[in-house]
């Protein structure tokens, strides 16, 4: 499974004809594909219409959805301040995101560099004519 975010996300929905657009298309077709709520939120609070608003929420809610337990917060605190004791700092919900892969034993589909700094952290790369996730 796949955890895609939001900055794969943004091409997807605004240029149809986009690499982004192929590939997670092809995910979407293998059941691949996850969402998680910081990702959910962005993407919403971006929206410059209804009409979009609505569109976004139909393809995401459709997809399996990893759940921020009481777990997760911790683990993300945990994260933070192991990856600050080594002089690196992320954003809130990329550490939320890396915890949820984690946790769920995901890859992240992102074009953020931030989670290359994640220990242990599965990143799904796509290689030509190879669009699926490793195992």
């Amino acid at each position: 499974m796949v955890i895609v975010d939001t900055s794969v996300w943004i091409p997807y929905f605004q240029k149809p004809d986009s690499e982004e657009r192929r590939i997670l298309d092809r995910l979407l077709d293998q059941d691949q594909a996850a969402v998680v709520g910081v990702v959910l939120t962005e993407l919403v609070q971006g929206c410059r219409t209804k009409l979009q608003a609505d569109s976004i929420k139909e393809t995401l809610l459709a997809l399996p959805y990893f759940e921020t337990s009481q777990a997760i917060w911790l683990r993300a605190g945990e994260l933070s301040f192991q990856l600050r004791r080594r002089g690196i700092t992320l954003p809130f919900t990329d550490l939320v995101v890396a915890s949820l892969a984690l946790e769920h034993h995901c890859e992240v589909y992102t074009h953020d560099s931030d989670f290359h700094k994640v220990p242990d952290l599965r990143r799904f790369i796509p290689r030509h004519g190879e669009d699926q996730p490793r195992p």
